[in-house]
């Protein structure tokens, strides 16, 4: 479906992801500096490890289903607020808790001054590091979440899907995602903790409809891809998915590899930045706004795409990165200085428009219905002292 605003923007931009290498004018890896090229050249042979079978119908989840209460009171208030963070697994320690007490904290005071609260938490994958093994779960996920009042759904990231810590190690016993299956894509959710039970999402890739809003939740496997060589088929339901979105909704897609970013450990990841523009040129619908999590930090892009300003967004610090030093660090300028705000990156029409690569954080998303306005915010979560519960970047978008 053509749509004369965006023409121009395709025009511009690589179909395949060949093309989209082609278009960079350096290789990262020993000295990454000033290049601003926010897409990564790949590392090492692609592993690619199938997920589990699925039909691909009945991939939709509504919110009233799951939260009646919470959706009924997103309408009545016509605005829905949740919460949003990845690369959660705290495997070396507290920080996942911090941010997870800072996130309740905040909803607990919004209850109190009568706005509305975050109605769940939406994790932008690494729930489980290293392997996302079913025995992992307890620690890293029911029990640093066991204060935070409301659902949790889940994208998967490359830990919760491989099986294998580092090349040349055993295979694990568990088959990809099985930890991730068992304990958010149940078919009938259950009590695997005291703290709270299975989600009973329909599979690792799946659309959350909610009050005004159609959230796609995509699944980037290992290696930082939708599909297999040579195979379309998360590719395909994709385009149906977006397709299918009432233009008065806003249109929000997570996936766990950020299409950008300009951390000196890994970029951005060009066969998604490819799928979403295929989306794009197929259905003629631009998305609200691109979450993502994999780098252990705070980003955010402007991009331009025809008269829309789309945000494309990295939150991957909620816990993983326990220390500064774990912390993905952005490029800095040829004379040793943080890149400035709105910095032009290689790619015309992008702009890095705001980062936090000093402490943990979390997003909090709200929609208006009313206004039709998708509001982004970031909270820093610091190493020591404690949160300002104040915003330290925000966006607002419209659809």
């Amino acid at each position: 479906m053509a749509n004369p605003s965006i023409d121009g923007f395709l025009k511009t931009r690589p179909i395949t992801p060949q093309a989209a290498l082609a278009q960079q004018k350096h290789r990262f890896g020993k000295n990454p500096t000033v290049a601003g090229d926010p897409v990564a050249s790949p590392k090492g042979t692609p592993r690619f490890i199938p997920p589990p079978p699925t039909n691909l119908n009945n991939l939709n989840l509504a919110l009233n289903v799951v939260l009646p209460e919470e959706t009924a009171a997103a309408q009545t208030a016509g605005v829905l607020v949740f919460d949003a963070v990845g690369d959660t697994g705290g495997v070396y320690g507290d920080v996942q808790k911090a941010v997870a007490d800072a996130m309740e904290a905040q909803r607990a005071a919004a209850a109190g001054a009568k706005r509305p609260p975050a109605a769940f938490l939406y994790n932008l994958g690494d729930v489980v590091y290293f392997n996302g093994l079913r025995n992992l779960y307890i620690s890293q996920f029911y029990e640093p979440y066991q204060d935070y009042h409301a659902a949790i759904f889940a994208i998967a990231g490359n830990h919760d899907g491989d099986t294998q810590t580092r090349p040349g190690d055993p295979a694990d016993t568990e088959p990809s995602l099985f930890g991730f299956m068992r304990n958010f894509c149940d078919t009938v959710s259950h009590p695997d903790s005291a703290y709270r039970p299975t989600m009973t999402q329909p599979y690792v890739y799946w659309t959350l409809e909610a009050p005004f809003t159609r959230i796609i939740g995509l699944y980037s496997n290992v290696d930082g891809s939708l599909d297999a060589r040579g195979t379309t088929e998360q590719q395909r339901w994709l385009n149906t998915q977006i397709a299918a979105v009432p233009k008065d909704q806003c249109l929000i897609l997570a996936v766990h590899h950020p299409p950008y970013s300009l951390d000196t450990t890994h970029r951005g990841y060009p066969e998604i930045e490819v799928a979403i523009d295929t989306a794009i040129k197929e259905t003629g619908r631009v998305p609200t706004a691109v979450l993502s999590g994999h780098v252990h930090s705070y980003q955010r892009y402007e991009r331009t795409v025809g008269a829309a300003k789309v945000p494309y967004v990295i939150a991957g610090a909620g816990g993983y990165a326990n220390t500064a030093k774990l912390l993905h660090k952005i490029e800095k300028t040829a004379q040793g200085k943080p890149l400035p705000k709105n910095f032009q990156t290689t790619h015309p029409d992008l702009k890095l428009a705001h980062f936090v690569d000093t402490d943990p954080g979390y997003l909090r998303v709200s929609v208006n219905g009313t206004k039709r306005t998708l509001t982004l915010e970031y909270f820093a979560v610091p190493f020591t002292g404690t949160p300002s519960g104040q915003a330290v970047d925000s966006v607002v978008a419209s659809w």
